[in-house]
């Protein structure tokens, strides 16, 4: 099962910046997080599932790249963001 609705809706208002906020690159970068999460626990139930290690790839790929987008342009936000998500850096 993937990630559902209620579940992108919660990520959504957890992380937006404001009301109407879908967008901004926190929104971003915690949903895929999100999904980054469920796909590492999908892998240890199904370790030969090369085509779905693609998209992870990816989407690691895509998240750090938008993070080096919100450090380059917005540091205190970059900070904050990652010490929410618990990432490494």
């Amino acid at each position: 099962m993937t990630t559902t609705l209620q579940s992108t809706q919660n990520v959504i208002g957890d992380f937006r910046t404001h009301e109407s906020d879908t967008g901004s690159p926190e929104v971003q970068v915690a949903l895929l997080t999100n999904r980054i999460n469920y796909l590492t626990g999908h892998f240890k139930t199904h370790p030969k599932d090369n085509h779905s290690r693609r998209g992870l790839l990816k989407m690691v790929s895509q998240r750090r790249k938008m993070l080096d987008y919100l450090k380059r342009t917005a540091y205190d936000r970059y900070l904050a963001l990652i010490d929410r998500l618990g990432l490494r850096k």
